[in-house]
């Protein structure tokens, strides 16, 4: 009985998971309600701060806007790619 839970005999490998399953469990769920406006802010934080530096060295104000839109935009990318499947 232990070699064969050792070996994943007696496992379904087509069942499919479900939320629990899917996110690692109540903490795992945890996990992904932090992590997902963590990435939504640190996006638009990272790209808004260098439109911010290429706004300032170039004299112009537009940078500013698109690199807060343009992290915006890579940032619900990388959640839907991540937590969208």
């Amino acid at each position: 009985m232990v070699r064969a839970a050792m070996s994943g005999e007696g496992r379904r490998p087509d069942r499919r998971p479900d939320d629990a399953d899917q996110f690692g469990g109540h903490q795992g769920f945890t996990n992904a309600a932090w992590s997902i406006p963590s990435y939504i802010l640190s996006g638009m934080a990272v790209y808004g701060g260098a439109g911010w530096l290429l706004d300032r060295w170039l004299g112009t104000s537009a940078l500013f806007p698109i690199g807060i839109l343009v992290g915006l935009g890579l940032a619900l990318y990388l959640v839907f790619h991540r937590y969208g499947r």
